[in-house]
């Protein structure tokens, strides 16, 4: 009888690290829909962003998501056009609509950039009354503007400091509303004072909630960051997806509603700015491990997933590790 052949034991986990990783996990709201929206864009896009339904069940699993209720968050991101199903025999595919990409573009330019650019002094303005609008057209522009950081300076004018103006267009564009608003940009003028635009930021953005809930995540998060330099190398793959999971779906969550305001603006001491180090950080400590659990949880209609494209490592900056050739 042939001598079995040996297996690799499994990559000790860290008891610490695991502590850390119920705690965030109950201390965070980890609905399906939103979890797998995170997911897609952090894990699966990366990899062509398709993948079969049985395998996504199991990769989320241990976030405590049952198979109920990954099949229920599918078929709503679906309705909603992030997903389309492709039916290959019994099994079920999902991968991105050209709509979800686009979202997530959108998000991940600002999710996974390093600093924010300088500012040059000028404001982004929208007005949304040049031509009259149906009620539901004005609110799904505004609510689509807000969620990428934009104030509202009166009833119809939108305001970012800075701004994209691609990301302007690509928005206005989806909406059909390209003919419909006027877009300008203005400068402050120096007989402003600094106290009257102080004010004005205020008015136009919450940022005292939104300074707490940064200090919220620097909270769950340290702690996080400590034990796994104490795992050093005893951090298991599936840990190291769990730990960048959650990092990033609670990033995400305040970062979205960041207007991301010059540093001329802010209040001194802004949290924003360490949060974005912290979660650097902890994404470049476990993202390969991450990615060896993904690559051999996830499958395509082809087999296993494909390499991560080369622009995944250019996150945060660029990833500490070699980029594939």
């Amino acid at each position: 009888m042939p001598a079995a052949m040996p297996t690799t034991p499994p990559m000790p986990r860290s008891r610490r690290l695991d502590d850390q990783i119920t705690r965030v996990t109950e201390a965070i709201p980890l609905r399906a829909k939103s979890l797998i929206v995170t997911i897609y864009g952090d894990s699966i896009l990366p990899h062509g962003g398709s993948t079969w339904l049985g395998s996504l069940i199991r990769l989320v699993e241990p976030l405590g998501l049952s198979e109920r209720m990954v099949r229920t968050a599918v078929f709503r991101l679906t309705r909603d056009d992030w997903l389309v199903a492709e039916q290959i025999g019994r099994r079920s595919y999902y991968a991105l609509t050209a709509e979800g990409r686009r979202r997530f573009e959108a998000a991940h330019r600002r999710i996974y950039a390093l600093d924010q650019p300088p500012w040059d002094g000028d404001w982004l303005l929208v007005l949304t009354n040049a031509v009259p609008l149906e009620p539901d057209q004005r609110e799904a522009l505004r609510r689509d503007l807000l969620w990428q950081g934009y104030g509202t300076l009166a009833p119809s004018v939108l305001a970012h400091p800075g701004g994209e103006d691609d990301g302007l267009r690509q928005t206005l564009d989806s909406h059909g509303l390209s003919d419909a608003v006027v877009v300008m940009r203005a400068r402050g003028h120096p007989m402003t004072d600094p106290l009257a635009s102080t004010a004005m930021v205020r008015g136009c953005w919450d940022l005292d909630t939104l300074a707490a809930d940064y200090g919220a995540f620097l909270e769950r998060f340290r702690p996080v960051w400590r034990a796994l330099e104490a795992a050093g190398d005893g951090c298991a793959p599936v840990q190291a997806f769990l730990v960048r999971t959650l990092l990033i779906h609670d990033y995400r969550r305040v970062l979205l509603r960041d207007p991301l305001l010059p540093l001329e603006v802010l209040p001194p001491d802004w949290p924003g700015a360490a949060a974005r180090l912290l979660c650097r950080n902890i994404y470049r400590a476990t993202y390969q491990a991450a990615e060896r659990h993904i690559m051999d949880t996830l499958e395509t209609a082809d087999g296993p997933l494909p390499r991560a494209a080369r622009v995944f490592y250019d996150r945060f900056g660029g990833l500490l590790a070699d980029t594939p050739g």
